[in-house]
């Protein structure tokens, strides 16, 4: 017994180090005036590419987009991209960054919760903005992400956030704007590589998609009633759903699942979104049809079905691009943690798709699809000043190296805690 107490205290001293490995990062101060990015190449986000332009931001907002605009002499900020790229900052539009830190140590994991219809549980208030992950994404050129709530069948509300903040509450860009339905598997038979496996007789899938439909018919009622003795804070969290202030994140992959997926937009009338779609390629004319978008989960992976292309995974996002589907790229491996989000669409970009739409599914897409479009996702006049600056292809590794990142203006500082161990080590064994 005292051997496995010393090795637990011992477990957690080595995990409370590594946590601790890193110095800390501090949010960059709000900038008040002008700033000027110059001589660069900017990749617009919505299919267009300015060459050697010159972006002013005033107070946090892209003010003018120009070939040779006069810059003032005094009281400005001024960066040279001479030989670089701007990209719009990335967005991660599936992810549970911020609520898990280290998967296997419980006490560092809040993304789940008990229960089957949990929709009044908020993501938001559970996010870390200390989290030693954050900085490693913005070191990739991912800005935003989609703070997402995992377990049961409703799962709780998504909100956007910057990953450039004190906490929460200066993180949040959009809050609780998506509710999330994980709907249960209909998939009979096992899976490639066993990713799918057969419920349990017990658990009939179709009744727990039912009772989900009961819910939301109940909270419609209740949406509609005049007035209320009492708060119900199930159905309060969902009647943005009802006046389209909400988006359903419904849960799927298979061709079935997308189907009853469509039934829930039918009934309801939500704006629905699917998440995963790995078989989206196969109803892709159906889903531009009834304006479903879709999140598309790992592409990194094996397909779903065992008679499925071995690359499917990496072609489905250029079939959604011809059928016109509003889609976006994602990186929900549990290994990387989002950080390979631009070269999940570089793969794409090998199977078919442009550069620039490749782009456009990390950047403007996902800004649609949740809503924030409004101020980011693409780098345009009178939208916030987000955007990095990369000394290669944002979408190849091999020559990606993120040099600058601005969120509303403010310089980002861009060290991580891998930066900080790989400089520890050469100075070390005296590596340069």
């Amino acid at each position: 017994m005292f051997k496995l107490k010393y090795i637990l205290a011992l477990f957690s001293t080595c995990m409370l180090n590594l946590a601790m490995a890193q110095a800390d990062v501090y949010p960059a101060p709000a900038y008040k005036g002008l700033l000027f990015l110059k001589n660069a190449t900017v990749h617009v986000g919505n299919g267009k590419v300015l060459e050697n332009v010159t972006i002013k931001v005033s107070n946090g907002k892209i003010e003018a987009i120009a070939v040779n605009m006069p810059i003032p002499a005094d009281d400005v900020k001024v960066f040279d991209a001479a030989g670089k790229h701007v990209y719009p900052g990335l967005i991660l539009p599936n992810s549970t960054l911020g609520l898990v830190e280290v998967s296997s140590v419980r006490a560092s994991a809040d993304a789940r919760e008990l229960g089957e219809l949990n929709t009044n549980i908020r993501s938001i208030v559970a996010y870390n903005t200390d989290s030693k992950v954050i900085n490693t994404l913005k070191s990739n050129g991912i800005l935003f992400a989609n703070v997402v709530p995992e377990g049961g069948l409703i799962s709780g509300t998504s909100s956007v956030v910057q990953l450039d903040a004190w906490h929460w509450e200066d993180a949040v860009v959009k809050m609780d704007g998506g509710v999330h339905f994980r709907m249960p598997s209909l998939l009979n038979r096992g899976g490639r590589g066993g990713r799918f496996r057969q419920a349990a007789p017990a658990a009939d899938p179709m009744e727990r998609i039912e009772a989900v439909k009961q819910f939301f018919r109940e909270a419609k009622a209740w949406y509609q009633a005049p007035q209320h003795e009492n708060t119900n804070l199930k159905f309060d969290a969902v009647k943005g759903l009802f006046d389209k202030k909400q988006k359903l994140f419904i849960h799927c992959s298979i061709v079935k699942e997308m189907l009853v997926a469509a039934d829930f937009k039918k009934e309801f009338g939500f704006d629905v979104v699917i998440v995963g779609g790995s078989e989206s390629f196969l109803i892709a004319d159906m889903l531009k049809q009834l304006d479903m978008p879709v999140i598309l989960a790992q592409s990194h992976a094996l397909p779903t079905m065992e008679d499925d292309d071995v690359d499917q995974p990496y072609k489905t996002a250029v079939a959604l691009q011809k059928a016109g589907v509003l889609y976006a790229i994602g990186d929900e491996d549990g290994q990387t943690r989002g950080r390979n989000l631009p070269f999940n669409a570089g793969t794409a970009v090998a199977y078919g798709l442009s550069k620039e739409e490749a782009l456009q599914a990390i950047t403007l897409n996902p800004a649609k699809i949740l809503g924030v479009d409004a101020a980011t996702g693409s780098i345009e006049v009178g939208k916030d000043a987000n955007f990095v600056v990369s000394e290669g292809d944002i979408l190849d590794m091999r020559s990606s190296k993120i040099t600058m990142a601005f969120i509303q203006g403010r310089y980002l500082d861009l060290t991580d805690k891998h930066k900080q161990l790989d400089e520890r080590y050469r100075k070390k064994y005296g590596l340069k």
